[in-house]
């Protein structure tokens, strides 16, 4: 079976559950405890999430690149974008709630969705550079 194809799946949930192991060690000594209980969504939930749909957006663009490999660019920009609106329905609830755990929240939230961002970018760029 030829694993190579399944290169950037395999970089994006690495890098998911490398980040989720860092991100819940901070939290544990940054975040207190009630704060995190209280979250609307658990770090692991969002890093579910997030790794989902990131793992469905590489899927595509390598399907994207096999048909038209000028369109990844493109394509990147609007999975990118549909998965904007996907978080900001999740951060809606969030944004509407106001308790001192709230600033909290978003900016774990934030710091989940940019971090996926960041390796949605990388293995763009490898697609791209027909590395993968």
């Amino acid at each position: 079976m030829n694993l190579k194809k399944y290169n950037s799946l395999f970089t994006v949930f690495i890098a998911a559950i490398i980040g989720l192991i860092v991100h819940k060690t901070i939290s544990y000594f940054v975040i207190p405890k009630e704060f995190e209980d209280s979250f609307i969504y658990s770090t692991l939930l969002l890093y579910l999430l997030f790794a989902l749909l990131s793992g469905v957006i590489v899927s595509l663009l390598t399907m994207v690149r096999k048909t038209s490999e000028n369109s990844v660019g493109y394509a990147f920009l609007a999975f990118t974008t549909l998965k904007m609106a996907i978080a900001y329905a999740f951060l809606r609830p969030i944004i509407h709630t106001n308790l001192p755990k709230t600033p909290t929240e978003k900016m774990n939230f934030f710091a989940i969705f940019i971090y996926f961002l960041a390796i949605e970018t990388y293995v763009t760029i490898r697609i791209l550079n027909n590395k993968q």
